[in-house]
């Protein structure tokens, strides 16, 4: 009987940066987010195949102010751990900057679901991608990454991992910090995204290295003692794509995690990407699953015929567990579904589920997609490299700065957005691009009826198409062909993926107008 396999990534689209832990039978999840809200994805999992998401960890809008952040910054890395019947989140939040503010807390929770606590920030945490450790003897470890000073270091941005031992009730630091993985040329260049696990007598590292790029990579060490010198494992990196092709078909794999489950294998969970022509990617950086090994001389490798990660990959034994598919169409019935983001925590509620039976409604805000702020925007992971998206609008502009709509959104300096506006006494359909942020308009057109329209974008390889129509059977081609390389990673230089979603906008001025949306739909194609 042939082996039964799954396919990878086991979370598609931007879900970063994963961190796991096994409770009993079960297995929970979280990825980084940065600026989008609720933030700290939570996912379960019976089988480490399948996985339902759970809740967030940052999901009340006053747990964390978010109002120094771009796209790229926000929430880190995070590390997820159980211990004696409660749950760690352990977190990097970086504001003004990337190189700038970066304070580090830990958040719990005695379900994983939530409710979670609020932030305790651990004064002195340097750094970044922090990691929580919880040893036999009831001490409590923080390992995360640091920057060595400019005196001292080897190369521009030298970094480093170091040790500290926590308070285990107000996760305050007790112990002087100490280096233990100095991340110089030979060994580690830009070490980040330390854990630590116990096994056979030995401490065991496990860090990302080469950078967030082509270079990624999985370094290994080890130590008798948690503080002690740790034995840089002889073939480091233990997993990399960067001696491979840009463009194969899974590529930039790096910042792991390892469980075993309780039948005593061992897998790992990682970030990787799925290339396009010039190494762009849509869709962020993605979960991967991989089984690995633990040689006899006690290092880790991966046990896959060539060493990388694949597109199918074995099942683990375990007894497989799905979950119910998310419906294409979201009716937007009930409370919004928690694939469902906005751009950084708003401070006034500008949607509604209740004003208009079986609609979402959005009020025009006066922010704009083009800026850094808040806009009116509410969107959902682009996870597909071929998709359809539709969505069903109700709106009429009140005024000339009035419009409404369907975003790409790759950040506030790269998007395309289509929307609803006046011009005069006629309604008109726009679409915008923003390109290293110089807003234009690229298309415009008199419409008919603005009142309920649908408007539709199809994704391709390498591109956009983007239609209108009153029905889903006679959608009209609005603009073909924009390049889809303008939304890509590498072109933004930023850490998350394309959003798709609802927009409304007063462009700066005040408003009580607001569009209704009856349905959005997503499906791969």
């Amino acid at each position: 009987m042939s082996q039964k396999t799954f396919s990878n990534p086991i979370l598609s689209g931007f879900y970063p940066d994963p961190s796991i832990c096994r409770v009993g039978d079960d297995y929970y999840m979280v990825t980084s987010s940065f600026v989008y809200y609720p933030g700290l994805p939570i996912f379960h999992s019976k089988d480490l195949v399948n996985w339902e998401q759970i809740g967030h960890g940052i999901e009340r809008t006053n747990q964390l102010d978010y109002k120094n952040c771009e796209t790229s910054l926000g929430l880190w890395a995070p590390t997820i751990r159980f211990n004696e019947g409660k749950f760690y989140i352990i977190n990097t939040f970086v504001s003004e900057g990337r190189e700038a503010r970066r304070d580090n807390f830990i958040i719990t929770a005695d379900n994983p679901a939530g409710p979670w606590s609020d932030p305790v920030f651990i004064e002195g945490a340097d750094g970044i991608d922090p990691s929580i450790f919880f040893d036999d003897d009831g001490k409590v470890w923080y390992a995360g990454n640091c920057i060595i000073p400019k005196e001292e270091s080897e190369y521009e941005g030298h970094h480093a991992i170091y040790l500290c031992e926590l308070d285990p009730e107000s996760f305050q630091i007790i112990r002087d910090i100490k280096l233990i993985w100095n991340g110089n040329r030979t060994t580690s260049k830009w070490i980040e995204a330390p854990h630590i696990y116990k096994k056979d007598g030995y401490y065991y590292l496990i860090v990302a290295e080469g950078g967030t790029f082509t270079n990624h990579s999985v370094m290994m060490a080890r130590s008798k003692t948690i503080d002690g010198d740790y034995e840089i494992c002889p073939r480091n990196p233990v997993v990399t794509h960067r001696h491979v092709s840009l463009m194969n078909p899974i590529s930039v794999v790096g910042h792991a995690d390892i469980v075993e489950t309780q039948n005593g294998e061992w897998w790992m969970v990682l970030l990787g990407v799925r290339p396009y022509e010039g190494i762009n990617y849509n869709l962020g950086r993605e979960t991967f699953l991989a089984p690995i090994v633990w040689d006899e001389d006690g290092w880790i490798r991966l046990d896959t015929p060539y060493g990388l990660i694949q597109e199918e990959e074995r099942r683990p034994n375990l007894e497989e567990h799905s979950y119910p598919k998310l419906d294409a169409k979201d009716d937007f019935d009930g409370e919004l579904s928690m694939i469902w983001n906005t751009v950084k925590p708003y401070k006034k509620e500008f949607f509604s589920l209740t004003e208009r039976e079986s609609h979402l409604r959005i009020y025009l805000q006066p922010e704009v997609i083009h800026e850094i702020c808040t806009p009116a925007f509410i969107g959902r992971r682009q996870q597909h490299k071929n998709f359809e998206a539709i969505v069903a609008m109700d709106f009429t502009p009140d005024t000339e700065n009035e419009e409404a709509g369907i975003v790409l959104l790759s950040d506030d300096r790269f998007n395309y957005s289509m929307v609803v506006a006046k011009k005069a006494d006629q309604s008109v359909l726009r679409l915008y691009q923003t390109e290293n942020s110089k807003y234009e308009l690229l298309e415009e057109i008199s419409i008919e009826n603005s009142s309920k329209i649908l408007l539709g974008i199809k994704a391709f390889d390498t591109s956009y198409d983007f239609y209108y129509g009153d029905s889903e059977s006679e959608m009209n081609l609005f603009k073909k062909g924009l390049k889809a390389s303008l939304l890509s990673s590498t072109v933004n230089e930023g850490f998350t993926g394309s959003y798709i979603g609802m927009y409304a906008s007063s462009n700066k001025q005040e408003s009580k107008s607001f569009a209704d949306f009856d349905w959005f739909k997503y499906e791969a194609k």
